[in-house]
């Protein structure tokens, strides 16, 4: 089993690596003229209220708190690419995160689920046939959008960010010297990744959706939004758990679908974007109250 290590994630935005230690975080972005801007911030109280600590209920209460997060990290690396004036405001950024929400809900959950159901209602399909073809489905939509997406310029450049981001984890986490030469033979995947935990989400659906067995279309679509938290929260502990044992021969086993599904949202980063990710991440070690302690509870997503 490999040994507890301090909460360290992170997440790639544009042009740029944000960080999250256990009561600070970091986030670095690389200017229009090349230098590197940082700033850091103070993690809300959540992340050591009581709750946090709750099996299923902590799982919640991260994603939730990592979406604004994500959103602030956002907001700083367009204000360091295109300036102050052009800076989303707080509502703006509001709304694009609620817009997002219910989009992705609407196609990874809701579309999927009208299509089992047309697999039963119209095709004949037995109702477990129907929602292994809804999962399969979901499954299918996660991995053509991010292949998709990784066609775009910019995209695959967050992409190498992400993968900056989990190198630089990885290379802390095996002990190594934190330099852009140390850091860079260090694989481009994590098994806490944000990818590893959507591609989790698809797989619990499955097994959660195909318990409630046969239902009319209206029910079919109200419980797939009903039960999201629950399948996130799911995905999140197992995540967790599954991390804790990546060292050994079936944990490898176990992971190893989340590991290659993340070569779809990794590039090899270049050194100029190891420096960035290296920057946001001894910038929020340095905010951190203590230094890591290695009995704390295993990372969340990174």
């Amino acid at each position: 089993m490999r040994s507890k290590l301090p909460a360290y994630g992170g997440q790639a935005i544009i042009e740029g690596v944000m960080m999250r230690g256990s009561q600070a975080c970091a986030i670095a972005v690389r200017a229009p003229d090349r230098t590197i801007t940082v700033k850091t911030e103070s993690l809300g109280g959540l992340y050591r209220h009581p709750a946090a600590r709750l099996p299923l209920v902590r799982g919640l209460l991260m994603l939730w708190d990592a979406l604004g997060l994500g959103m602030r990290a956002l907001a700083f690396s367009a204000d360091v690419q295109m300036g102050e004036e052009h800076k989303p405001s707080p509502r703006s950024m509001a709304l694009t995160m609620a817009t997002a929400l219910v989009l992705g809900i609407g196609l990874f959950f809701v579309f999927p689920a009208a299509v089992g159901y047309a697999a039963e209602r119209f095709l004949g399909a037995s109702p477990g046939a129907a929602n292994l073809t809804e999962g399969l489905f979901r499954l299918l939509i996660l991995v053509g959008y991010v292949w998709a997406i990784g066609s775009w310029d910019e995209i695959r450049r967050v992409y190498a960010y992400h993968g900056a981001e989990h190198k630089t984890i990885n290379a802390f986490e095996a002990g190594a010297p934190l330099t852009v030469e140390s850091v860079g033979r260090f694989p481009v995947e994590h098994p806490r990744c944000g990818t590893a935990f959507l591609l989790t989400v698809a797989v619990f659906s499955i097994l959660l959706f195909s318990a409630l067995g046969p239902l009319p279309l209206v029910t079919r679509l109200a419980s797939r939004i009903a039960l999201v938290p629950v399948v996130a929260a799911l995905a999140y502990e197992y995540i967790r758990l599954t991390s804790r044992y990546a060292g050994l021969s079936w944990g490898r086993v176990l992971v190893a679908p989340n590991l290659a599904l993340q070569r779809l949202t990794t590039r090899e980063p270049s050194p100029d974007m190891l420096e960035v990710a290296l920057a946001a991440f001894e910038a929020m070690r340095a905010t951190e109250p203590a230094p890591p302690n290695p009995n704390e509870s295993p990372a969340p997503p990174a």
